[in-house]
C-alpha cells in the first residue's frame, strides 16, 4: 500500500501549470514572477476532479443526428443581465463574475434573488456573516422571502446543503474563500480554486442548477487564480469602471451560450446598482452651452452603440516640462495623437499641458474616439466651443488621415436618435443605408477637419 509523502511544487498563478522548481518565467504562458510555492501530498488516492471515474456509457453519434434545440433559460429579473447572458441564465451553467473590490459584484449578485422572488436561491457567503448580508439586503430592498443565506466555506457541506434544498439558482461568494477537504492547501491557492470550480461544475451539470461564482481580480485586472478557472466555467462576466465613478460596465468576456459582444451599463446608487437602459442619454453633456474643450464621440462597444462626452484642457506648461494626463483613455495614444497634430497639422502643443477626461468614469478603448479627442484638444487650445449637436466617429492615422470605423451606420443612427444634427466621419466611410435625421460630414484628414469645423 502506497504511503503518503509531502513534496514541494511550484504552480504558475497565471496558467496553472506545475513545476518541480522555481523559475522566473513560466515556460507555458510566458508570465514573469508568477510562480507560487505549495506543498502537496503524493501517494494517496486522488480525489475530486483528479479521481478516476468510469465512463458515462454514452456512444459516439453522428453530429447531424444531434438535436439542436435551444437551451432552457431562466430569467434573473434584470433585463440587462438577461440580455448579456443571451436571454437568461442557462440551466446547469457555471457563471464566473469578476471585478475589483468594491465595484459591485456582491451587490449585483444579491440584487438578482431579491428582484426574482419566483426563484428559490441559495446564497452562499464565505466572506461575510449572515447579518452582514441581511444589512445589505435591507439597503437594497426587494423581496427576500425565497432567498436562503448560508455562511460556509467547506465545499462538502455546501454541496450537501444544495442537494437537500434543491434551489433554482445558487450563488457562491467567493471562489477564493472556498476549500475542499481532500486538497491539502489553504483556501485561495491554485489547487483549491481548481478543485472548487471543478466540483461546482460537476454539481451544476448533474443537477441542472445554474451557479453564479464570484471571483476576485489581480492588480493587472485579470481574474485571480489559475487561468484554467476561466476555461472551466461556461460564462465569464467582468465588472469595469472606477470605484469613485457612478457608472459600472458589466462585460461578457466568454459565453458558451451567447455573444461576447454585449455589455450592460449600471449606475451605482444608494439602493444598489441601477440599470442604465439608455446610456447615451446619461453620458452626453450635462452643462450649459458655450464651453470649449468638450466633444461627443459615437462609440461602439461590442454590439451596443452609445455616445459619451470627451473633455480636454490645454494650458501653458507651468514648470517648463509639458504634462500629459488622461483619465479613462490610454495616455500613450494621447501622446501619439498630439504628435500627429504637431507634425502633420502644424499645431504647436509641445510646450502646453494637455489633460484629457472621459466623462462618467468609463474606460474607453475604441479607436473611433480619436477624432473626438483631437477636436476636444483643438477646441480647448483655440478656446472655441464646438456646437453641442455635433458628434464624431473616426480613427486618426499617423499620417494625419481620418480612417473609417466599423458599423458607422449604427453610430450615426444612435446619434440621430439622441438628437444630434451632424456627425463627422472619414471620407472613406461607406453607409449601407443613408442615416435619417442627421447630416454626415466626411473629412479626409486633420486639415480638412479643421477647415470644416472651425470655419
Amino acid at each position: 500500500m502506497a504511503t503518503s509523502k509531502t513534496k514541494t511544487l511550484w504552480f504558475c498563478t497565471s496558467c496553472g501549470n506545475e513545476y518541480s522548481k522555481w523559475m522566473g518565467r513560466c515556460p507555458a504562458c510566458g508570465e514573469w514572477n508568477s510562480m507560487k510555492e505549495q506543498e502537496v501530498v503524493t501517494g494517496k488516492k486522488a480525489v475530486g476532479a483528479a479521481a478516476s471515474v468510469p465512463g458515462s456509457g454514452n456512444k459516439p453519434q453522428p453530429l447531424k443526428d444531434v438535436s439542436s434545440t435551444n437551451e432552457d433559460r431562466i430569467s434573473l429579473g434584470s433585463p440587462e443581465v438577461d440580455r448579456l447572458l443571451g436571454g437568461g441564465i442557462v440551466k446547469g451553467s457555471l457563471v464566473l463574475m469578476g471585478g475589483e473590490p468594491g465595484i459591485g459584484k456582491s451587490t449585483l449578485s444579491l440584487q438578482l434573488p431579491l428582484r426574482s422572488p419566483q426563484l428559490k436561491t441559495l446564497y452562499v457567503t464565505g466572506e461575510e456573516s449572515v447579518k452582514q448580508v441581511k444589512m445589505r439586503a435591507d439597503r437594497l430592498g426587494g423581496d427576500a422571502s425565497n432567498c436562503l443565506i448560508y455562511s460556509e466555506t467547506d465545499m462538502d457541506a455546501i454541496l450537501a446543503e444544495a442537494k437537500e434544498c434543491a434551489p433554482d439558482l445558487m450563488i457562491v461568494d467567493s471562489v477564493q474563500t472556498m476549500s475542499c477537504t481532500g486538497v491539502d492547501s489553504s483556501a485561495g491557492s491554485v489547487s483549491q480554486i481548481k478543485e472548487v470550480a471543478a466540483q461546482l461544475l460537476r454539481f451544476a451539470k448533474a443537477s441542472g442548477i445554474p451557479v453564479i461564482l464570484i471571483g476576485h481580480i489581480t492588480k493587472e485586472g485579470t481574474i485571480a487564480g489559475p487561468k484554467i478557472l476561466e476555461h472551466i466555467v461556461d460564462v465569464v462576466l467582468q465588472f469595469e469602471g472606477e470605484n469613485r465613478g457612478a457608472y459600472r460596465v458589466l462585460r461578457s468576456i466568454k459565453n458558451r451560450f451567447g455573444s461576447t459582444s454585449e455589455l450592460a451599463v449600471f449606475e451605482m446608487t444608494g439602493t444598489g446598482l441601477k440599470e442604465v437602459a439608455n446610456p447615451s442619454e446619461m453620458l452626453i453633456p450635462m452643462h450649459q452651452e458655450g464651453l470649449s474643450g468638450t466633444t461627443i464621440s459615437a462609440m461602439l462597444d461590442g454590439n451596443r452603440p452609445f455616445l459619451f462626452e470627451v473633455q480636454a484642457l490645454v494650458s501653458s506648461a507651468v514648470y517648463g516640462t509639458a504634462q500629459r494626463s488622461a483619465t479613462g483613455f490610454d495616455v500613450r495614444r494621447l501622446n501619439m495623437l498630439l504628435a500627429v497634430l504637431e507634425r502633420r497639422a502644424g499645431f504647436k502643443l509641445a510646450q502646453k499641458d494637455v489633460f484629457l477626461n472621459m466623462a462618467g468614469g468609463l474606460r474607453i478603448t475604441d479607436p473611433a474616439c480619436d477624432l473626438a479627442v483631437i477636436c476636444a484638444v483643438l477646441s480647448s487650445n483655440f478656446d472655441y466651443p464646438i456646437p453641442q449637436d455635433v458628434c464624431f466617429a473616426g480613427e486618426v492615422g499617423l499620417s494625419g488621415e481620418i480612417r473609417p470605423v466599423s458599423q458607422a451606420s449604427r453610430r450615426a443612427t444612435e446619434a440621430a436618435r439622441v438628437g444630434f444634427k451632424r456627425i463627422f466621419v472619414s471620407s472613406y466611410t461607406h453607409f449601407d443605408t443613408k442615416p435619417q435625421g442627421i447630416d454626415v460630414v466626411k473629412v479626409a484628414d486633420i486639415p480638412a477637419l479643421v477647415r470644416a469645423l472651425f470655419k
